[in-house]
């Protein structure tokens, strides 16, 4: 008998319908995935199977079981002891998911506390022992600490924690690594499979099909609600049948997809010395020293804590170093007016990882781009036209201009912050994790313009990313940090083939591969 079995499935919220005639079966001990782009209606789908679509949401199945039961006659109660007890939940974000003011222990308990899996006496060993199973190190101390006190990786270990309190028959995982870095994305997929090796079935829900490559037993792709092609993860992932599974495999960011460019020989346009700087006794930049020439995109990698952000910000004038110096042009940033450094930042400008977050919700389009044309100097008459000339630059049409960028997709919003970055005509763009946040396709279509605006403007990039696909396709030469230090330094094509630190080795050695591309016949034999 099937764990779970689904057909038929549609969902709508008003007019929209975000699923389509979806069905799909889960046994014990099995790993499916569903993938596909934001609003493919894959979270819509493994939320119906917990009775989570939302209030505004009309539900209906021929047919939806859970362990043989018919949970299209659940009322509220019933899916509170399913929830939990038979179908654990991870969610993508841990720090908006768990409970900012409480411990993570109190949070683990909790479940366990209100199915009764043992009494409130015993709790706090059971939590001390999820900690431990989920490879939480220090589990005494961690159980005390609140979720600001812990990295991305421990987060999410805690979340996965709280799901398999009760032991659930299957472990939901919506997006459960996106945000990680490639290590701790690795840990992670580990204790999933491990979860599965020991009889848990799981339903992980991923846009990232080297992530499905490695946990899956089955995959259904989604588009536009509708399951547009399924079957075994090495036959979909290494032959597909669809068209649409043939785009996102094109669009995952990777070598080949590298575009051969001549050798940079510009000037040096960003020089960094012996930067160092530390915070509250903890050194978070330890003697960083690198160049980057104009029209060249330095990518620089490494792990949360490694300093790569904080490097970034010392570049951009925004944090001032202990000791060492930034030069930009040849100009340092130490010992500058005001006046000057608000002259020197025209040519030095950012592209942030949530553009959503960096705009002011209450402006439109126009404005965002008029304040920052008013930054670089432009004339108040020819402002208008100009915004228009950067959003066709982009991509966009400057009929978008008196949107709000709430009302643009994700690919939309970080184009217009391209658009931004770019209006003050800077000779160096600091791109911080600007592809992390979209889809595979959207991302491709962003590396893709950022690649031919540097071919026609010149301009230079810092490219910060814990995406090593994303690094190796963009960048000339890459710098790899740990603990505060560029560890391995050098042209991009050299490092990833033969790299010399022992971190750099790690690194790659922890990537989600796909499959090789090869015949059906060939998969089937």
């Amino acid at each position: 008998m099937s764990l779970i079995e689904l057909s038929g499935l549609e969902v709508s919220f008003g007019d929209v319908a975000a699923v389509r005639g979806v069905s799909l079966t889960i046994e014990p001990g099995e790993a499916v995935a569903i993938v596909g782009e934001s609003g493919s209606g894959k979270s819509v789908t493994a939320r119906a199977l917990l009775g989570l679509t939302g209030d505004g949401a009309r539900v209906t199945a021929k047919t939806l079981r859970i362990d043989g039961r018919d949970a299209l006659a659940f009322g509220e109660k019933q899916w509170r002891e399913v929830r939990g007890t038979r179908i654990g939940y991870v969610l993508q974000d841990a720090l908006v998911s768990l409970d900012p003011l409480r411990p993570i222990g109190k949070e683990i308990a909790e479940p366990l506390l209100l199915h009764r899996v043992v009494p409130r006496s015993e709790s706090g060993d059971k939590v001390l022992e999820l900690l431990v199973k989920v490879g939480v190190p220090e589990p005494g101390a961690r159980a005390a600490q609140y979720p600001h006190e812990l990295s991305g990786g421990l987060r999410q270990r805690a979340l996965i924690a709280s799901a398999i309190a009760c032991d659930p028959d299957l472990l939901i995982a919506d997006e459960p690594t996106t945000a990680l870095d490639v290590t701790v994305q690795a840990q992670i997929l580990r204790l999933l499979a491990e979860r599965k090796a020991a009889g848990t079935a799981l339903l992980l829900i991923s846009h990232d099909l080297a992530v499905v490559a490695e946990v899956a037993d089955r995959v259904l792709v989604m588009r536009d609600g509708i399951v547009v092609e399924q079957g075994p993860t090495g036959t979909v992932l290494a032959e597909p049948a669809h068209e649409y599974t043939r785009t996102l495999l094109a669009a995952v960011p990777r070598a080949e997809n590298r575009a051969e460019r001549p050798p940079v020989e510009g000037p040096v346009v960003i020089e960094a010395r012996d930067l160092v700087k530390t915070f509250k006794g903890r050194t978070a930049v330890d003697g960083v020293s690198f160049e980057l020439r104009a029209g060249e995109t330095l990518g620089l990698v490494g792990e949360s804590g490694s300093g790569k952000t904080t490097a970034a910000r010392l570049v951009l004038g925004l944090t001032e170093p202990d000791t060492g110096r930034v030069e930009i042009d040849g100009r340092p940033w130490d010992g500058l007016s005001r006046t000057e450094r608000r002259e020197l930042r025209r040519h030095i400008q950012v592209v942030y990882q949530d553009p959503l977050g960096s705009f002011d919700p209450r402006f439109t389009v126009r404005r965002v781009l008029d304040e920052a044309l008013a930054a670089g100097g432009e004339p108040r008459t020819s402002r208008r036209a100009r915004a228009g000339e950067l959003l066709e630059l982009v991509g966009l049409d400057p009929a978008l201009l008196e949107r709000r960028p709430r009302h643009l997709s994700g690919g939309q919003r970080q184009r217009v912050a391209i658009a931004r970055a770019l209006a003050p005509k800077p000779r160096v763009l600091v791109c911080d994790e600007p592809v992390s946040a979209l889809d595979v396709s959207v991302q491709a279509q962003v590396l893709e313009l950022l690649a031919r605006l540097q071919l026609e403007l010149g301009v230079a990039y810092l490219f910060i990313s814990h995406h090593l696909g994303v690094i190796h396709q963009v960048s000339d030469r890459v710098a790899v940090m740990k603990d505060g230090r560029i560890v391995e330094t050098g042209d991009v094509r050299e490092v990833f083939a033969s790299p010399r630190a022992d971190y750099t080795r790690e690194l790659l050695a922890a990537v989600p591969r796909l499959p090789e591309p090869r015949l059906r016949e060939e998969i089937a034999s």
